[in-house]
């Protein structure tokens, strides 16, 4: 059986380890001089946005075989709104660095795959599909997926983040919604050592969005994030990506090609990450090859994932940001902080999303009919 994978991330990475798994030589094609061949940033995984899984990483090792070392576990995440501060406590999820790093969760993928990646590729979809039996297209973004008329864009963004210095703790994440600063938008703090740490903002680019100069709103936040955490952050890496696209693929396989990691939607429009998601595609699109099961079924509940992420989505933009203080202050309410920490906990299967989907769609119809 010949396989091209077009791709070398961790979608494409944890189908080539899958198949071999299985003995299964694929071919892997990668644009990139090397693995992880993108600016350092941190990023995290939260298992309130993947049940019924509770633990990802654990449910990675037992189920396939994938081992993935984290930088460290969130024990806290911190919440900062316009003008409150609120706080959910215990083991949420996990902080994991991507990139030009050899801790980061492709390099370690790589690690795990036994077949030659063919890097600087200059092949073509087109060309593969000529040459291969299969197609893996796993290349981090959707724009294969929309060529191929293939792919539901919901709304693209706006990223600009930066590594900075300082004196952080590996176990805590910041996270703040600011409307007055990031319109629609969101930002976090992200530590990958005691002395690093990811700051980046991200908000859709809307008509009112697009008129706005991310430098000001960068400038605006970064001051607001070093008052916040009474640091003088130093930069010492930038990077920015503009109108990237947050969608998902009608279809997950047509004819030979599997739509697998961000080509096929892995990326939470909630909060951004989809790291556990992207790597599942990848051991599901491998499992289809393998006659093991089917990925059309496998990968229905991800896209019912999704669905309830962009509802989460619209919930977000539609607060004001004196919803989110609310929110954010009643996070250390003494009546719902152990429940809060409790539902957020690795240790809860409770399908919170789902279970919200409803009330969420209710609140955005309501805000569509008023305005």
């Amino acid at each position: 059986m010949e396989i091209a994978i077009m791709g070398a991330g961790m979608a494409g990475l944890s189908c080539a380890t899958t198949l071999e798994k299985h003995g299964i030589k694929p071919t892997i094609f990668e644009k990139r001089s090397r693995v992880g061949d993108r600016f350092v940033n941190a990023e995290a995984t939260f298992s309130i946005l993947n049940r019924p899984i509770k633990d990802e990483l654990q449910y990675l090792k037992e189920n396939y075989d994938i081992n993935l070392r984290p930088t460290d576990m969130v024990n806290k995440l911190v919440i900062h709104s316009k003008n409150e501060i609120g706080c959910i406590d215990g083991p949420i999820g996990y902080i994991n660095i991507r990139g030009r790093h050899e801790n980061a969760y492709e390099c370690q993928l790589e690690k795990q795959v036994k077949s030659k990646i063919n890097f600087n590729s200059t092949y073509e979809y087109e060309q593969l599909c000529k040459e291969f039996e299969y197609v893996i297209l796993a290349t981090g973004d959707g724009a294969y997926a929309c060529k191929l008329g293939n792919y539901r864009c919901d709304l693209t963004c706006t990223i600009k983040g930066a590594t900075v210095e300082g004196e952080f703790l590996t176990n805590i994440a910041h996270v703040w919604f600011n409307y007055d600063i990031i319109p629609k938008g969101y930002a976090w703090l992200i530590p990958f050592s005691e002395k690093e740490a990811n700051l980046v903002i991200a908000y859709p680019d809307y008509p009112s969005n697009i008129k706005l100069d991310v430098n000001t709103i960068w400038e605006m936040f970064y001051n607001t994030a070093c008052r916040a955490l009474d640091e003088n952050f130093k930069i010492t890496d930038r990077f920015e990506i503009t109108r990237y696209m947050m969608g998902i693929c009608d279809k997950a396989i047509i004819d030979n090609t599997y739509f697998v990691g961000n080509c096929f939607g892995t990326i939470s429009p909630g909060l951004g990450f989809g790291q556990f998601t992207s790597i599942l595609t990848g051991v599901y699109s491998a499992y289809d090859l393998c006659n093991l099961e089917k990925y059309e079924k496998l990968t229905k509940p991800l896209f019912e994932n999704y669905n309830n992420s962009i509802n989460l989505r619209r919930f977000l933009e539609n607060l004001s940001d004196d919803n989110i203080d609310l929110i954010t202050k009643n996070l250390d309410n003494k009546l719902l902080d152990k429940l809060v920490n409790k539902i957020t906990s690795n240790e809860s299967q409770l399908e919170v999303l789902k279970v919200l989907t409803p009330t969420m769609k209710l609140w955005n119809h309501y805000k569509k009919v008023k305005s």
